[in-house]
């Protein structure tokens, strides 16, 4: 969704416009093409996603990742006033905050079952 935003957004720019956006970098490399990539420019990789085999580690990995995500939905929306732009970026920002409680509940019955004086000594996806 991200992306198509960006393209609504940037498909009718003129060289003038892209220039003076501070867009030129981009579109040098990319034109107008969508390549995912950190607003610091750093592009977008497999590295970004972190998993270990341990309920516990992954489960608690994916809860920061979703209010990592809903941090930035909330940055972009202190940004940006432009209703076609902010509509989709509310969206996405409420599947975040769902996403982290299903993850929260996922985790608490995880935990429920596991043996809990043994959650850190052990991982329960491999040590039986």
């Amino acid at each position: 969704m991200i992306c198509a935003i960006v393209y609504q957004l940037t498909r009718n720019l003129s060289p003038e416009e892209i220039a003076k956006s501070g867009f030129d970098k981009y579109y040098v490399d990319h034109t107008l093409a969508l390549w995912p990539q950190a607003a610091g420019g750093i592009p977008f990789n497999a590295c970004e996603f972190q998993s270990k085999g341990d309920v516990i580690t992954d489960l608690t990995e994916d809860l920061a990742a979703e209010q990592k995500a809903r941090t930035t939905y909330d940055n972009i929306l202190r940004l940006v006033k432009d209703p076609e732009v902010c509509e989709p970026i509310k969206f996405l920002r409420a599947r975040e905050i769902v996403h982290f409680q299903r993850f929260g509940e996922a985790l608490r019955i995880a935990q429920e079952n596991l043996d809990s004086r043994n959650f850190y000594a052990f991982n329960p996806e491999f040590d039986k």
